[in-house]
């Protein structure tokens, strides 16, 4: 098993050209946010736009909501509506994405991209019950990322969460075994392998860390990287130590301020996100973690 550590990234955005444009850093889908759960999917949505991607859709299941007051730059469309996108592409699925028979059916048609999908959330829990929707996972050629955290792992694997927290090595290696897929194994020491590889184990991230959204942002910091370049295990394991870092650099900031970083948000580890990865790419090398 090999530690996430900043010396051992496997690989960073590069600077950007100063002749670049938004269509050369990629789009983010993100198909989820069923009524009462739309926040998820803009939890998302907003991660991957602050961490770089050049156009960022979300594919809403609940269409009341027209535009993102917090990042009116993403573009929000039914879910049926999503447009096919723009390569280099990455489709998030799972976001407050619900269970419902529209649910499974967005589910099933994103098995069907010819590029970079990420899962997580419901669209795991689907999985999990569906074996005609895993056998469609298990036939993909294609890029794909699984993003689940113990439950939804036990889920997957018809045990019980108490065995995989028990053995999380093993948990990761049966599956990547009946997915084919990356895996970001979540959790403390959050656990990353691509089929036939080596196990990486995290090294960032803290106990304020553990509150709603945390997922839905990791989710889209890896969509980002993936759109912008990076393949599935380096954008899983650069995206894993950015978010943690993040969390870190946002208690280290609020401790100044008061004396327990107790309600951190998801929502302020998004922002922290941000400049790590604008650390990293100007070489700075910030927390050595």
């Amino acid at each position: 098993m090999r530690l996430i550590t900043l010396d051992t990234l496997p690989a960073r955005l590069a600077v950007r050209a100063q002749d670049s444009h938004k269509g050369d850093y990629g789009s983010v889908g993100v198909l989820g946010g069923a009524p009462g759960m739309l926040g998820a999917a803009l939890l998302a949505g907003r991660a991957a736009l602050y961490c770089g991607a050049g156009r960022v859709y979300i594919g809403a299941l609940d269409a009341r909501l027209a535009v993102d007051p917090v990042c009116p730059e993403l573009m929000i469309v039914a879910a049926e509506a999503l447009p096919a996108l723009p390569g280099p592409a990455c489709l998030v699925v799972g976001p407050g994405l619900g269970v419902s028979s529209s649910a499974r059916f967005a589910l099933e048609s994103a098995l069907r991209v010819d590029h970079a999908l990420l899962l997580d959330a419901d669209a795991l829990n689907l999985l999990a019950r569906d074996g005609a929707l895993l056998a469609a996972l298990q036939r993909r050629t294609a890029t794909t990322i699984l993003t689940p955290h113990p439950g939804e792992a036990a889920r997957l694997l018809g045990l019980d969460t108490h065995h995989i927290q028990a053995d999380r090595e093993s948990a990761i290696q049966r599956l990547t075994a009946l997915t084919g897929a990356t895996v970001v194994l979540k959790g403390h020491a959050t656990l990353v392998q691509q089929p036939g590889q080596e196990i990486w184990c995290n090294s960032t991230g803290n106990p304020a860390m553990a509150a709603p959204g945390m997922g839905d942002v990791l989710t889209g910091v890896i969509a980002a990287l993936m759109a912008q370049g990076l393949t599935a295990e380096q954008a899983a394991v650069l995206g894993v130590w950015v978010h943690g870092q993040a969390g870190d650099d946002a208690v280290a900031a609020e401790c100044k301020k008061r004396p327990s970083p107790l309600g951190l948000t998801a929502s302020e580890v998004s922002l922290f996100a941000r400049r790590t990865l604008g650390r990293l790419q100007s070489g700075e090398s910030g927390d050595r973690n």
